[in-house]
C-alpha cells in the first residue's frame, strides 16, 4: 500500500538562510567567480524573490561555469562547505518537524532546486531518507559537462520529479506533505494533500490565507 511522505524545501524552509547565495559568496571569496559574476548572482537573487526570473536559463549559466571540473572535486568541496558554513542553520522547528514525520513512519524527502551535491550533504547532516534535486551531468571521464538533468527541479519541474519519485517509491502524493516558503513552490504545494507554508514570501502568504493553508512562522 502506498505510504505518505513529507517533502521539504531547503533554503528558507529547513534552513534559515539562502544557501545558494552563501555558496556564491564562498566561491567569490575562494576566487572561483569574479566580482562581476557575483553581481549577477545578486541581481538574479532579487529577480527570484520577485518571481520574475527564467530559472532554467540562470541555472544553465551557473552550471556551465563548472564545465571540466572533476565531479568528485565539486562534490567534496560542496560537502566541506556545507558542514562548515550551512549545517548550523537548520531551523529548530524544522528538526522537530522531521522528527515528528519520522515517528509517523513517513518517508522524508528533500525536494530542492539546489545541486545534487548539496542535497546529498543535507540529507546526510539531517537524517533525511531521500533527495530530489538538480543533477550536474558528467561525462565518461568523470568531469562535469556544464549541463544538468531535465526537467529543472524548480516550479512545475518539482512536481514532475516528485511524481516520478512517488511511482518508484510507492508514495501517495495525495496523502503527503510539502513544506515550502516560496511562491515558486505553488505547483508542488497544490499537488500534495497537505501543504505546509513556512515563513513565506508575501505572495505565497496571500495565497495560503486565501486557501486556508497552515502558515508556520518558524524562527530565523
Amino acid at each position: 500500500m502506498p505510504r505518505s511522505a513529507a517533502f521539504f524545501d531547503l533554503d528558507r524552509t529547513l534552513l534559515d538562510v539562502n544557501s545558494g547565495l552563501m555558496w556564491a559568496w564562498h566561491e567569490r571569496r575562494s576566487g572561483v567567480i569574479s566580482l562581476w559574476t557575483m553581481g549577477r548572482v545578486l541581481f538574479w537573487n532579487l529577480l527570484y524573490h520577485m518571481s520574475v526570473i527564467d530559472m532554467e536559463a540562470v541555472f544553465a549559466r551557473a552550471v556551465a561555469h563548472y564545465r571540466g571540473v572533476p565531479r568528485e572535486t565539486l562534490e567534496r568541496r560542496t560537502r566541506e562547505w556545507f558542514v562548515r558554513d550551512i549545517q548550523r542553520h537548520l531551523r529548530t522547528e524544522a528538526f522537530e518537524a522531521l522528527a515528528a514525520h519520522r515517528n509517523e513512519g513517513h518517508a522524508l524527502v528533500l525536494l530542492t532546486t539546489s545541486s545534487c551535491f548539496e542535497a546529498a550533504a543535507a540529507c546526510e547532516a539531517f537524517g533525511i531518507d531521500h533527495w530530489i534535486a538538480n543533477d550536474l551531468l558528467s561525462g565518461g571521464d568523470g568531469r562535469l559537462t556544464g549541463d544538468f538533468g531535465r526537467p529543472l527541479c524548480y516550479g512545475p519541474g518539482k512536481v514532475q520529479r516528485a511524481e516520478a519519485f512517488s511511482r518508484t517509491h510507492e508514495v501517495d502524493l495525495d496523502r503527503s506533505f510539502y513544506y515550502a516558503d516560496s511562491y515558486s513552490d505553488l505547483p508542488m504545494l497544490e499537488r500534495v494533500g497537505q501543504a505546509r507554508i513556512v515563513s513565506p514570501d508575501p505572495r505565497l502568504r496571500r495565497v495560503a490565507r486565501q486557501r486556508q493553508w497552515p502558515i508556520l512562522d518558524w524562527k530565523a
